[in-house]
């Protein structure tokens, strides 16, 4: 009767750990790695605002985009407080923010706005206070018609709570090819789901898959010539998932070129 009773108890355990394992395994296909929390509870942080309502000083950010009009990002984008732009790992990431707690500035039945990570705001050590992107605070930068959606103008800074989200994009990931003939950097942009990129991968026609190196930003670099061949891409996101696009640019890409891959996160 005690080995019936202890036979049983193992099988029990050993459901409930495969019960928990499912579990996990369902939660991982909805929202990736658990560590990134999509949709996820709201944290604290502050908001201001940079440039005008054009959102010209918004282009040409640490993140490496360039024209954020014509890669798609368009004025939907914040510079991020050291905290939250993990040395540029960040970038590409998409957040859903609100105005709380600041009835005087906060605009009644404003909503939710939801931005792209797509620079970084520098923090300022010479002042004594008032330094809001300053480690360990977390911080947004928003372009000007992204603040006002939130709260007028004059407010300067608001009080904000805000959460991970996925990145909704059109088309597949994209690529602009740049560098030498021995030395060769790729900006990954377009990234839908999580958004933003932890790793790449590159292949030429006649190269097996090679690791590519974060140069900064979004922008990966390898020192494997790779002219006169087609090239294939690994994209993995934060999450841990990864999207292979195969034959993105012909054998015939020149530097400076854009290409699309077939498919998205």
């Amino acid at each position: 009767m005690g080995s019936c009773k202890k036979y049983l108890f193992a099988w029990f355990n050993f459901f409930m750990v495969l019960m928990a394992m499912v579990a996990t395994a369902k939660r991982i296909m909805r929202h990736g790695n658990i560590g990134i929390k999509v949709d996820g509870p709201w944290e604290d942080a502050h908001a201001t605002f940079y440039g005008d309502m054009s959102g010209s000083e918004t282009m040409q950010g640490a993140c490496g985009y360039g024209d954020l009009i014509k890669q798609g990002y368009g004025l939907e984008t914040a510079a991020l407080s050291t905290a939250l732009f993990n040395n540029g790992s960040t970038c590409g990431a998409c957040f859903e923010i609100i105005c709380v707690n600041d009835p005087q500035w906060c605009i009644k039945g404003a909503g939710s706005i939801k931005i792209t990570a797509t620079n970084f705001c520098p923090p300022n050590y010479s002042k004594p206070n008032e330094n809001w992107c300053n480690p360990p605070l977390k911080h947004f930068d928003l372009s000007m018609p992204m603040f006002v959606k939130l709260a007028p103008m004059k407010a300067g800074i608001i009080p904000v709570n805000f959460r991970r989200t996925p990145c909704t994009k059109q088309g597949g990931v994209k690529f602009e090819v740049k560098g030498n003939p021995y030395w060769i950097m790729v900006l990954v942009y377009n990234v839908g789901g999580v958004g933003d990129v932890s790793a790449v991968r590159i292949k030429g026609e006649k190269t097996d898959w090679l690791p590519m190196s974060r140069n900064w930003g979004q922008n990966w670099n390898i020192g494997t010539p790779l002219v006169g061949q087609s090239l294939s891409f690994q994209v993995t996101t934060s999450d841990g998932k990864m999207l292979q696009l195969d034959n993105v640019a012909p054998a015939n890409w020149q530097f400076g070129q854009n290409f699309e891959g077939r498919s998205n996160f």
